[in-house]
């Protein structure tokens, strides 16, 4: 029912120009697309608000070219998944994302800060693919062969690069102090 009525926002966007019906759309995916920005860029705010925005501005200007071949979810994960790519591919030279230190106001607001940075660091870790199958998989709750799909990698390279980074990340927290409970 959500996927019918996702089609039926993207045509009224499409054929009658009806952004309020795009509202709809942003409105309902736009924690979410945040949240997969937010671990992706192990908790900075700001920068994940900025690539949030940026994907929900080219989906706009690209919902002509949904072809309805998967979920409107999918294909908005994948636009996600660009623009971080093309974030990484810009900043590569000066800004390495393994750097990225989690803003400084947030461990003010979040009693539970201590768990977060601990599982931002261990992100911090990964590889880039790594990190995006994690999110996409354990945050975000997607299923491999969606992640394969937004990803363009083949089912079991999703499921490698699962298995390194569960290993990665668990390796990590047992050196910090979690116990695996």
């Amino acid at each position: 029912m959500s996927q019918l009525s996702d089609i039926s926002l993207v045509a009224q966007v499409i054929v009658f120009h009806n952004t309020k019906a795009f509202d709809q759309l942003v409105k309902k995916y736009q924690s979410a697309v945040r949240r997969f920005f937010l671990n992706l860029t192990c908790g900075d705010n700001e920068l994940s608000d900025d690539l949030a925005q940026e994907t929900f501005i080219k989906a706009y200007t690209g919902l002509a070219s949904f072809r309805n071949l998967s979920s409107f979810s999918t294909w908005l994960y994948r636009i996600a998944y660009n623009v971080f790519y093309d974030y990484l591919r810009s900043r590569k030279e000066t800004d390495d994302l393994d750097c990225r230190q989690v803003d400084a106001e947030c461990s003010v607001r979040q009693p539970d800060i201590g768990q977060k940075m601990d599982l931002y660091r261990a992100l911090a870790m990964l590889k880039d693919m790594e990190r995006t199958c994690i999110t996409l998989f354990y945050m975000e709750d997607l299923s491999i062969e969606k992640i394969a799909g937004i990803t363009g990698c083949p089912v079991n390279t999703v499921k490698s690069h699962l298995s390194r980074a569960k290993s990665k990340m668990a390796t990590y927290l047992k050196q910090n102090g979690y116990d695996g409970q």
